[in-house]
């Protein structure tokens, strides 16, 4: 059954406070592997499933990254998607690897420490889709954030020189020869599904992922009257620098916890 862990192994965790797994779950029946970070301490916790950018080995899930936000008071669930460090299938960006960030949104949600009631979804740049899509198909996300995130992914083809042998690889052509391949991919089309708040992160200078992504997808939601915020940042790219990006992580674990 989806979301259903068949292995989970102890991985060595750079904060003393926080248990780390690696976790084999299942998922449309391939098995995929990923990250579960816990807090030590007894307890009821919200969820955080943690959603990577990039694709293959380009953009990894980092420990460092997954036990920041578990430290912040969250049961951390990170998939690798199919195809993936030993996990099954093919990765096929934003495709039907969606149904993995779904699996996982499950594993959650058995969990004994998770309120189920609570769990929330983040992703960041590829993430950013995933995300979206993971609280269009899943009406109990709590909330979503998106941070430096793909909303449309035509114009990612687009902005992105350096993709698009990949995407045209993965996608199976360009945007012009197969259009509804893309539209399938890009979550601003199904955007009126969505029932949790958004909020959108976003530096201005980011040359990875557009502003243009978050404009559209903040527009987007407004029109439909759904709940969006937005923090804009004019000086940063898609990385934030060490102080920035620890208060930013601060500030967004409280707005999740707020809703």
């Amino acid at each position: 059954m989806d979301g259903t862990i068949v292995e989970k192994q102890r991985f060595p965790s750079p904060n003393p406070h926080i248990d780390v797994y690696l976790v084999t779950y299942m998922c449309q029946g391939l098995k995929i592997k990923g990250f579960l970070a816990e807090p030590k301490a007894f307890g009821m916790y919200d969820g955080f499933l943690y959603l990577r950018g990039g694709i293959k080995n380009v953009g990894q899930v980092r420990l460092a990254r997954i036990t920041q936000f578990a430290a912040e008071g969250f049961v951390v669930m990170a998939p690798f998607y199919r195809g993936n460090q030993g996990g099954e299938g093919n990765e096929d960006f934003a495709g039907e690897d969606r149904y993995d960030a779904l699996a996982s949104f499950k594993v959650l949600e058995h969990h004994k420490k998770v309120n189920k009631e609570r769990i929330h979804v983040f992703g960041f740049s590829r993430g950013g889709a995933m995300a979206l899509h993971t609280a269009i198909l899943e009406p109990k996300v709590r909330s979503v954030v998106v941070w430096g995130g793909v909303s449309d992914m035509e114009l990612t083809y687009w902005e992105r020189l350096d993709l698009r042998r990949m995407m045209k690889r993965v996608i199976g052509g360009t945007p012009s020869k197969y259009p509804e391949r893309y539209k399938w991919r890009t979550p601003l089309y199904e955007a009126e599904r969505i029932q949790a708040p958004v909020l959108i992160i976003h530096g201005e200078k980011d040359e990875n992922v557009s502003v243009e992504h978050a404009y559209r997808l903040e527009k987007r939601l407004q029109e439909l009257n759904k709940c969006v915020t937005a923090w804009y940042f004019p000086k940063f790219t898609h990385y934030f620098p060490p102080k920035e990006n620890r208060e930013t992580v601060k500030r967004l674990t409280e707005w999740m916890k707020s809703q």
